[in-house]
């Protein structure tokens, strides 16, 4: 089966070392607390707010994992909403797993958390 695993977090300044390190640390805990190994990613599709401009988030795919090298992962733009949250990065990892969808660990971390208060149970 193929499903969807959701992240997101945020960064207090527009700087390349706080995008890539906060990036790799959510995509980390993704795949750690899911079991996933890169051969069985589709794909990882990165966006970001308008306020972050210093690098690529997707980056960190290539730094926070040696054996992520060939996994597919592009990054885009996050919609400009008002009232939104700023300096945000979002993750849809999609990979083949064997877990349910009420089983699959949805990572929202630092400000982000606010976006699915719903999950809050699985960030303690």
């Amino acid at each position: 089966m193929i499903r969807g695993f959701r992240g997101a977090t945020t960064v207090m300044e527009n700087e390349e070392k706080q995008i890539i390190d906060a990036t790799a640390a959510m995509l980390d805990e993704i795949v750690t607390k899911n079991a996933i190994l890169p051969e069985d990613v589709v794909q990882v599709l990165i966006s970001a707010t308008p306020d972050i401009t210093k690098t690529f988030p997707a980056k960190a795919m290539r730094v926070f994992r040696d054996d992520w090298t060939y996994v597919p992962v592009m990054c885009m733009q996050e919609l400009d909403i008002e009232g939104g949250l700023a300096k945000c990065i979002r993750v849809m990892l999609t990979a083949r797993t064997d877990l349910s969808q009420k089983e699959i660990h949805h990572v929202y971390q630092q400000q982000a958390i606010k976006l699915r208060p719903d999950l809050k149970e699985e960030h303690q």
